[in-house]
């Protein structure tokens, strides 16, 4: 089964495989010497499942072998093709209909798995399957067809039902927490509102339904805190923020614009143009907050440090691929703040501590097993009122006994636990001349200084000097959201 692979570690002048990337090859070899022809690499966020897939197509066709490559999605052929030749591949053909690079003769050929359910599928060695847990029929009827052929599977999250049934092997390389351990992903930190009601919520295909979710999820006063809490945890941040349906995702949108931070609406059915602008303006900073539905979940690659989670799920699929859009370590803010408004890091668990070491077997019309979770949900430290996932509270270094009761404050955001860099000296310094600064402006007092420094950073300011400083557009929007939760307060006590 080598024969399929050429050495994709040797040295060259084109990116290096990480460790991860040259574990998942071997193992795939491995995997294929046993005699599977149906192998998944479970790759997460960051992985760099297409560097993995062009030094596997580049291996076959050192042995004269032909590859198909198919993507979940028309939008990102032209991506996959270029990041090929990037890696020197040249022999590449486009299955689509009026695509400039369509050539039937070449050796490597990439279709969405939409057109190929709708073309005469040329013969080859291997077909690699991008997010491979994502049900397509002209896939499985390829394996049924082509028996003697190896398929290879790619996907950050392979959990889905039944995929055993299709799929012979999966291969782990890496995990979400060893790539954050290896600083390839960022670090995070999560935090947690009170769990939405969702009892009255129906189930429909295994999820909430969709106009149960709105109702909840749409609620005025929750859908304000979203803002609130942006402004006062978001530190200014490039952020996607994940919504129930348009309806919810255009109004938390206006609700952003409203309250003057620049925001865009993005669902299924905007189109690539649109996105392409919306994304620069995103990289540029014009655009700060992007309110999606139904999209963004997977092939983005935006300098994504902020997730907003307002969509409720039961998937721990989806749950993950939602909090991947962030995971990328991006320059200038190498960690990830997760505002999870929806609970599901609360009744799924962390990312970190989600996991599956082998494929669904579950057949059509029988009930998935579900694994017990209760051993991974976060809980309250007894001491500091962290939400985390661990015995001893990484915070404050607590040893928590047991419990199975969550409890969150009410109507304030409790950080869970996650791999948060703390912030530096400087930082605290910055943060007190900028808020010296906007006291002179306001017209506060130092007392109101030392407070809005406390809730920020959970002490009081020591030995830090009191001269004024510039002033951040995120200090500006914590100190928004302290004034309009202060003002809220009075006026419910009024």
């Amino acid at each position: 089964m080598r024969d399929l692979f050429d050495q994709a570690t040797q040295a060259s002048n084109r990116k290096t495989l990480r460790p991860h990337q040259v574990r998942a090859i071997e193992m795939l070899r491995q995997s294929f010497g046993l005699g599977r022809r149906r192998t998944v690499i479970q790759g997460p966020t960051g992985f760099g499942k297409t560097l993995t897939a062009a030094k596997v197509i580049e291996g076959a066709l050192a042995k004269e072998n032909r590859v198909i490559f198919t993507a979940p999605a028309v939008n990102l052929i032209d991506q996959t093709v270029s990041a090929f030749e990037a890696e020197g591949i040249r022999d590449i053909g486009v299955m689509q209909a009026n695509h400039p690079r369509t050539d039937r003769m070449a050796r490597v050929q990439v279709a969405s798995v939409q057109t190929l359910a709708r073309r005469e599928i040329p013969q080859a060695s291997m077909v690699i399957v991008d997010e491979c847990h994502i049900h397509a029929a002209a896939v499985e009827r390829l394996m049924d067809e082509r028996q003697d052929v190896f398929f290879v599977g790619l996907s950050a999250t392979p959990w889905a039902k039944g995929m055993g049934l299709r799929w012979q092997d999966l291969v782990i390389p890496c995990t979400i927490g060893s790539l954050i351990d290896g600083g390839f992903l960022s670090k995070f930190v999560a935090y947690a509102p009170d769990v939405p009601d969702l009892s009255g919520v129906k189930t429909v295909a295994g999820d909430y339904a969709e106009d149960g979710l709105s109702k909840v999820m749409g609620d005025a006063k929750l859908m304000a805190s979203v803002v609130e809490t942006w402004l006062a945890k978001g530190e200014n941040r490039p952020t996607l923020c994940f919504c129930v349906d348009r309806a919810h995702a255009d109004r938390i949108h206006g609700e952003f614009m409203r309250s003057g931070v620049s925001s865009a609406y993005v669902d299924g059915n905007t189109d690539s143009i649109e996105r392409g602008i919306i994304g620069r303006q995103f990289r540029s900073g014009e655009v700060k907050v992007i309110c999606s539905v139904r999209t963004m979940t997977t092939g983005v690659d935006l300098p994504v440090s902020c997730i907003i989670d307002a969509a409720p799920t039961k998937s721990e699929m989806l749950h993950v691929q939602k909090i991947g859009r962030g995971l990328r370590v991006n320059p200038g803010t190498e960690d990830l703040i997760i505002l999870d408004h929806a609970g599901n890091s609360i009744r799924l668990g962390l990312v970190t501590d989600i996991h599956h070491d082998h494929l669904d077997k579950t057949a059509p019309g029988e009930k998935q097993e579900r694994k017990p979770k209760a051993e991974k949900l976060p809980k309250e430290c007894a001491n500091c009122g962290t939400l985390q996932s661990s015995r001893v509270c990484p915070v404050c270094g607590h040893e928590n006994k047991p419990s199975g009761k969550v409890e969150t404050a009410d109507g304030d955001l409790v950080a869970i636990s996650g791999k948060h860099r703390a912030p530096t000296s400087a930082e605290k310094q910055a943060w007190f001349s900028g808020l010296q600064t906007i006291r002179q402006v306001r017209g506060r007092s130092t007392g109101w200084v030392a407070n809005t420094y406390r809730d920020r950073f959970g002490v009081w300011p020591r030995g830090l000097d009191p001269a004024p400083g510039a002033a951040t557009p995120e200090m500006w929007n914590f100190v928004k959201a302290k004034d309009i939760k202060f003002a809220k307060s009075r006026e419910a006590r009024a």
